[in-house]
């Protein structure tokens, strides 16, 4: 058709995680979420950086390994992408168990997968001295609405500041 042809099957360069972020498996919170499985499962975790400057990082649904923009890779605050790490790292977990990552039935802030890794996520916050405030600030996306963060700190257990 049209006179060319479009090779469709592609090869993603998948990386080793534990290639480019290390001591994640030390991690308490990393240990929390996958037990005495961490090392093996950070070791067969593969990690793709994309290049575009939207996004930040997610989960392949297709064979969960991770997606990383290389732009906020490159320019995020390290603590944010820190807390990334193990949020996303929870829905490693969720994809290993076999669960929907992306459910549509859910509106994003109400999705059970999401509240859960927010929650651990959160937990790592405080853990690591990050006052109330500041948890609120790290939970504020650009697709959430006023509402819809308030509603997320709600569930995560993460005090709405006043004014």
């Amino acid at each position: 058709m049209f006179g060319v042809e479009i090779n469709r099957d592609v090869r993603i360069t998948l990386h080793s995680f534990t290639g480019h972020f290390k001591g994640f498996e030390k991690v308490e919170a990393v240990r929390e979420i996958f037990g005495d499985e961490t090392e093996k499962v950070l070791n067969n975790l593969k990690v793709e950086f994309y290049s575009a400057r939207r996004g930040y990082m997610g989960v392949s649904d297709q064979d969960g390994h991770l997606l990383i923009s290389a732009h906020y890779l490159r320019n995020g605050n390290e603590r944010d992408l820190y807390l990334d790490i193990v949020h996303e790292l929870v829905h490693v977990k969720q994809f290993l168990e076999g669960k929907e990552l992306f459910e549509n039935r859910w509106e994003y802030v109400d999705r059970p997968t999401e509240i859960e890794a927010y929650q651990h996520a959160v937990k790592e916050a405080r853990r690591i001295g990050m006052s109330e405030d500041e948890i609120y600030e790290y939970l504020k996306t650009e697709w959430m609405s006023d509402e819809e963060l308030q509603k997320l700190a709600k569930s995560v257990g993460v005090k709405i500041p006043s004014g």
